[in-house]
């Protein structure tokens, strides 16, 4: 079993990688069409409750105000889709002239700078408020020209609408988590009918005893002109039920894609993330691919060079052949 799970699976045979590419596109399109208009549509209704939520804190719109953008940093986002026509975050720094530091750390981080000036803050505050009053939409926000308060419908509706185009501009993202939840799910199902049990929360990896699991585990790798370890996440760490003491566990990357073109801008993110491992924790480390949609020979062919192998969701059983 020992000298089994060192071999290659799938990498060393490209005369059936044209199959397992079709099969797997299939897979991914199936799912697409059924699963992701509810994925898309249970976001929505997510996003119009904030919306609805923030519209609350601005009076519908007519009070936005430093202090306000400071204590709801999140907002952002929203009212740059609240504008006509909606505006991309560079776009918001463009036209306002605002520090392009600041919008990025209140839509990352929302929140403030913590060593920013509390006067520069409102100065660029005020630069942000101009550029989205300016150009708030009045075919959404039909009760601002009235300067009337708002009907309940007209607020819902216009939270909606806003909604919808926050949820476009995420639309990938939102596949994407979806996608990985669900193939988590299957190799969590799969494992746990050969006999597996999840770790307990907080477990290290190190601590693993053989014939368990965890998702999204954290390892620590060190890295050159860093000076203290950083955590690289795993989405799938599994022991094997035969394990000697002292052996490491395979690591299993789940990944997925809707086109052919997005795959070949990410392909070096998996080769970094196994060279950083290896020079950790030595050259048996197992890193195995779990790969579901578009991955076309391109992909496949670069992954197999950096000594990367990988299982298709459509033939899960050939993590068999990894030792598990």
């Amino acid at each position: 079993m020992k000298n089994r799970a060192r071999l290659s699976v799938n990498r060393d045979k490209p005369d059936r990688w044209k199959a397992d590419i079709a099969q797997s596109v299939d897979l991914f399109n199936i799912w697409f069409m059924e699963f992701a208009p509810k994925a898309f549509r249970e976001t929505r209704i997510k996003r119009t409750e904030q919306v609805e939520s923030a519209l609350g804190w601005t009076d519908n719109l007519t009070r936005i105000t430093p202090d306000l953008l400071r204590e709801h940093s999140d907002i952002l986002p929203m009212l740059r889709m609240a504008t006509c026509p909606p505006i991309a975050r560079d776009r918001l720094v463009g036209l306002s002239s605002a520090a392009k530091g600041l919008i990025a750390h209140m839509e990352k981080k929302n929140a403030v700078p913590p060593k920013m000036h509390a006067q520069t803050f409102e100065q660029e505050a005020r630069k942000i408020i101009a550029t989205i009053q300016k150009l708030i939409d009045p075919d959404i926000f039909v009760w601002l020209a009235r300067k009337e308060k708002p009907e309940v419908s007209e607020i819902h509706r216009a939270a909606t609408i806003v909604a919808d185009r926050l949820s476009g501009s995420f639309a990938d993202s939102i596949v994407r988590n979806a996608q990985e939840a669900r193939q988590l799910s299957v190799v969590g199902k799969w494992l746990e009918k050969r006999g597996y049990v999840p770790v307990g929360k907080g477990l290290k990896f190190g601590a693993m005893e053989p014939g368990t699991y965890g998702f999204r585990m954290n390892v620590p790798v060190k890295i050159e002109n860093i000076k203290r370890p950083v955590n690289i996440p795993i989405d799938v760490v599994v022991m094997p039920g035969h394990s000697r003491k002292g052996k490491l566990p395979l690591f299993i990357e789940a990944k997925s894609a809707g086109d052919f073109t997005n795959v070949n801008k990410r392909r070096k993110e998996e080769a970094t993330k196994m060279a950083q491992l290896r020079k950790n924790y030595g050259k048996d480390v197992q890193f195995v691919l779990f790969l579901c949609g578009y991955f076309d020979t391109g992909y496949l062919g670069y992954e197999a060079a950096e000594g990367i192998d990988w299982v298709w969701e459509h033939r899960i059983e050939d993590l068999r052949e990894f030792g598990i």
